[in-house]
């Protein structure tokens, strides 16, 4: 029979095990930690939005702050920035077409938009600024149309694409047509330059290939810069008029689209007899 150990022994003898086994998890290796993430800076040191980089939906709450998990990359910060100001510019164009550009503000536009005033500042600095920008952007979109007047097309298709754009825009952006005769009829203070250099060159060119088709014989004499006023006279007046419009045609705004694709048919027939060509 074997005696058993003294207490004070076997309680000694527990305890080294206790240790031993202790000191044998603290020697594993253990998993390691995720990287924490670094706030995005731009080159110039400025706050990027932290939407820039995915994190995982559910961190573990034992990481600390700023130490999720990267996922991927969603959105390039270029991206970030021209949703931003797409966003804006759309805003002040309906601000700005109702109450022009003296009677808006920073705040109602950045109420507009739904951003904070500082996001407007930091995009395009002043009022001005922003309102030029917006002026810049309608015209820019209503030069595309024109690369439907090229020397190699056939005219009528040509001039009714033309047409066709033109009241598009009317009625998918009646404000831009707005906002934009608002700064006609105020002298275009902000955008002369524009109207004699972008503006005057782009009516240049197709003027060039109206003139090459009446040589050609496919199309009738006419004034091409005129030719130009009247067509931006007679498509833009259904969004600059249009409660003059309706109230003739007995029917309510925004006009509807048979409403408007009647108007179009008639610019279209209007202008492509006038150059001597079959509506």
């Amino acid at each position: 029979m074997v005696s058993p150990l003294p207490p004070a022994a076997g309680e000694g003898g527990a305890k080294r095990r206790e240790r031993d086994a202790q000191s044998q998890v603290s020697r594993a290796p253990r998993p390691a930690r995720a990287n924490p993430l670094p706030q995005p800076l731009s080159p110039a040191g400025e706050r990027r939005p932290r939407s820039q980089v995915a994190l995982s939906p559910n961190p573990s709450p034992r990481l600390g702050r700023g130490e999720q998990t990267a996922v991927a990359p969603v959105v390039k910060p270029g991206r970030i920035r021209q949703a931003q100001e797409q966003t804006i510019l759309q805003a002040a164009e309906k601000l700005f077409a109702r109450t022009g550009f003296a009677g808006t503000s920073m705040n109602e536009l950045a109420l507009a938009a739904g951003l904070p005033k500082s996001t407007l500042h930091y995009y395009f600095g002043t009022k001005e600024t922003l309102y030029r920008a917006v002026l810049a952007s309608i015209l820019e979109d209503w030069l595309v149309g024109a690369e439907a007047l090229r020397a190699d097309a056939d005219p009528a298709e040509a001039l009714r694409t033309y047409i066709r754009y033109k009241m598009r825009m009317t009625a998918g952006r009646p404000d831009a047509s707005r906002v934009f005769a608002s700064e006609m009829l105020a002298g275009a203070p902000h955008i002369r330059d524009l109207l004699a250099g972008e503006l005057r060159r782009l009516v240049a060119a197709k003027s060039r290939v109206i003139r090459e088709w009446i040589a050609a014989g496919k199309l009738a004499p006419v004034d091409p810069p005129h030719l130009f006023f009247t067509l931006w006279a007679m498509t833009q007046t259904y969004a600059d008029f249009e409660p003059q419009v309706a109230a003739v045609l007995d029917t309510a705004t925004p006009l509807s689209s048979r409403h408007q694709s009647r108007a179009t048919a008639h610019v279209e027939s209007f202008v492509l007899r006038a150059c001597g060509l079959k509506a």
